[in-house]
C-alpha cells in the first residue's frame, strides 16, 4: 500500500466517506445538512429597482450532481458521496432558491420568481452547475462552487450576456459539517456575484 493511499484511507472515518466507493444505489438514512447561504450586501444601495421582471430557471446539473447527496472528489480524481448525509432537496432546487434569495437581497431587480411559477418575465436567468463538490488533496478538503450564468430575453430567448462565478473555500475540518458549511459559503458568494451582475442590465427592447 502506497503512502498516499494509506493517508487517504485515514480520512475515511472522520469524513464519513461512502465505503462502497460507488455512485450507484440510494444513500442510507442519515443526517440532513440544511444550507442557508449568506449573501454579500450591495456595494451601494440601488437608486431604484430595475423596471423589469426576471425568471430564474432550474439550473442544469450533470447527472452526478442532480441529487440530494453531497459529492466529493478523491485525490485520484474519482467522484463519490459522503455516507449517511444529504441535502434537504436536490441540488438544482437548492441553487435556484439561493439565486432568488440573493437577487431579492440585492434589491436591484423589481420582480423575480422561479420558472415553475409561470409568471410574466422580461428576462430569464439560465445557470449551469460546473462544480459543487468537496475536493481532497491535502490535510483538509476544500469546497469548489462554479456556476455559469446566461441572461436571455424571455421573448425569443436571445442571449444578452453570460458570465461565470467560481469560488473555492477551504473547509475548517475534515467533516461533513465543515464541508457543507464551506459549500454554503461558496454558494452564497457565487449567487451574490450573479445577482449583482444580472441587476445591472437595462430593460430588454420591446419585441
Amino acid at each position: 500500500m502506497t503512502m498516499q493511499r494509506r493517508a487517504f484511507l485515514g480520512l475515511l472515518p472522520a469524513a464519513g466517506l461512502s465505503a462502497c466507493g460507488g455512485m450507484l444505489g440510494p444513500p442510507e438514512a442519515g443526517t440532513i445538512y440544511v444550507m442557508k447561504p449568506r449573501f454579500a450586501p450591495p456595494a451601494a444601495p440601488p437608486a431604484a429597482k430595475a423596471a423589469w421582471a426576471l425568471s430564474v430557471m432550474r439550473p442544469d446539473c450533470p447527472g452526478s450532481l442532480d441529487t440530494d447527496r453531497i459529492a466529493l472528489i478523491k485525490p485520484d480524481g474519482t467522484m463519490d458521496y459522503y455516507a449517511n448525509a444529504a441535502y434537504p432537496d436536490r441540488l438544482p432546487q437548492l441553487i435556484q432558491t439561493a439565486l432568488i434569495d440573493a437577487i431579492e437581497a440585492g434589491g436591484r431587480i423589481g420582480q423575480v420568481a422561479r420558472e415553475q411559477d409561470a409568471l410574466h418575465a422580461d428576462y430569464a436567468l439560465f445557470t449551469e452547475v460546473k462544480d459543487f463538490e468537496a475536493h481532497y488533496a491535502g490535510a483538509a478538503p476544500e469546497a469548489r462552487v462554479t456556476l455559469a450564468a446566461k441572461l436571455a430575453t424571455s421573448h425569443g430567448r436571445i442571449i444578452v450576456a453570460d458570465m461565470a462565478a467560481s469560488h473555492t473555500v477551504p473547509a475548517g475540518a475534515d467533516s461533513v459539517g465543515a464541508v457543507t458549511a464551506a459549500l454554503e459559503k461558496g454558494l452564497g458568494a457565487a449567487a451574490s456575484e450573479i445577482a449583482a451582475w444580472a441587476g445591472g442590465f437595462p430593460p430588454p427592447p420591446a419585441p
